[in-house]
């Protein structure tokens, strides 16, 4: 295993779009592994491949409960539900939060790393979460949709 390089802020990696995963094999195994691990590095709570700089529909989510990383494949959000206005921030943002308007609650449906379908309803900062790195696998980062004005930076 090993931490991966974030891309950040700039690059223009972070606006494409990523591609479907065809297999589930070995290196996509490693990414993930890799992926679990940078994003604990970073106390980060999600990571979406393309800010690890490869172009692929897969993300990990740690909400740093009981149940352990999630990896989703080819995420699709299927259904969304009412709205929270929610505090976010992002590891290739270092530094800057900020306010965006999220669904309170989605549904959607992902390969697991075994390949297995699965659906899943999430609410809160599950939702939150499913939703910014799902943006991110269509190229697009949690800056675009903030709520004007309310853009942070913090002294690292």
């Amino acid at each position: 295993m090993a931490i991966r390089n974030i891309r950040y802020e700039g690059d223009e990696i972070l606006k494409k779009k990523s591609r479907e995963v065809e297999e589930i094999d070995e290196k996509i195994q490693i990414l993930i592994d890799d992926m679990i691990e940078t994003v604990h590095k970073y106390n980060g709570v999600g990571l979406a491949a393309v800010q690890v700089g490869i172009l692929k529909r897969v993300i990990v989510i740690d909400l740093y409960d009981d149940k352990g990383p999630i990896v989703l494949i080819n995420p699709k959000i299927l259904k969304t539900k009412g709205e929270q206005e929610v505090d976010e921030g992002c590891l290739s943002f270092p530094n800057q939060f900020a306010k965006v308007i999220r669904p309170a609650e989605v549904v959607v449906e992902y390969l697991d790393r075994e390949g297995k379908k699965v659906k899943v309803k999430a609410k809160e900062l599950l939702a939150q979460a499913i939703c910014h790195e799902v943006d991110h696998l269509n190229g697009e980062v949690f800056i675009d949709k903030i709520i004007p004005g309310t853009l942070e930076y913090l002294e690292s």
